[in-house]
């Protein structure tokens, strides 16, 4: 998981009037990965916080309520710490934004596949950043693979079967690239007329795609966090739950 703070942006907050679990929560959200109590000071020590023997930072951690856990690498900052963080003011996401990743993270759980999991949660760490654009294509581009995946191998002979109909040229796919081939939007129009996708979830997935586009490409068009969350709800509910390829 993606870091939430930089090393410059500790040394400015770890001056602040704020709790020793607050100032451990920040240095760990500045480590990609688990980290010991070692670590951990010499990071502080780094940004000109000085640990005195009163401190006991395993203590302080143990007692963060989930905030904070500690595993066998060491110690990391929980999803549940980040919100905390955010809603110290510590990103310029709004609470409501911070409950929407929430939420959107908690969908995770119900992703069957390791690899939509990892591509989901990618767009999630891009919203988080408020890399609005960013995460709007990434997890378009995790859909259309779920999606290709999926009729390739379930639905590949009916597919192309229809494909013909509406294009006597189409050379018949044999896996996911072949299916690759053709556009994204007649693609999704053809798996709705073999029964793949349902009308709605056409409908759905098309206006989705019209964003992923006007994201994709240098313009004046303007995200923002809701729209982003609304974005990845519908492919989390319409792509990525519906068909754990």
């Amino acid at each position: 998981m993606a870091s939430l703070l930089t090393e410059d942006d500790l040394k400015q907050w770890l001056h602040k009037e704020l709790r020793q679990l607050d100032k451990l929560l920040l240095i760990l959200a500045t480590f990609d990965v688990p980290v010991k109590v070692a670590g951990i000071r010499e990071r502080a020590a780094e940004a000109g916080l000085k640990m005195g023997k009163s401190w006991n930072p395993s203590a302080t951690m143990s007692r963060s309520k989930g905030l904070a856990i500690n595993i066998p690498d060491g110690w990391e900052i929980t999803d549940a710490g980040r919100n905390h963080l955010r809603n110290l003011g510590i990103s310029s996401l709004s609470p409501a934004a911070v409950q929407v990743a929430f939420d959107l993270r908690a969908h995770l759980t119900k992703l069957q596949n390791t690899n939509t999991r990892a591509f989901v949660e990618e767009a999630i760490k891009c919203y988080e950043g408020e890399l609005y654009r960013s995460a709007i294509v990434m997890s378009w581009i995790a859909a259309v693979d779920v999606l290709h995946r999926t009729i390739a191998s379930k639905h590949l002979s009916a597919f192309n079967i229809e494909a013909k109909k509406v294009d006597p040229k189409w050379k018949d796919a044999a896996n996911e690239d072949g299916l690759g081939r053709m556009n994204e939007e007649a693609f999704l129009i053809r798996c709705a007329s073999i029964g793949a996708l349902g009308k709605n979830q056409k409908d759905t997935l098309l206006s989705a795609l019209k964003l992923r586009n006007g994201c994709g490409h240098p313009n004046s068009l303007k995200v923002g966090p809701n729209m982003v969350a609304s974005h990845i709800e519908a492919l989390l509910l319409n792509v990525f739950e519906p068909f754990p390829v």
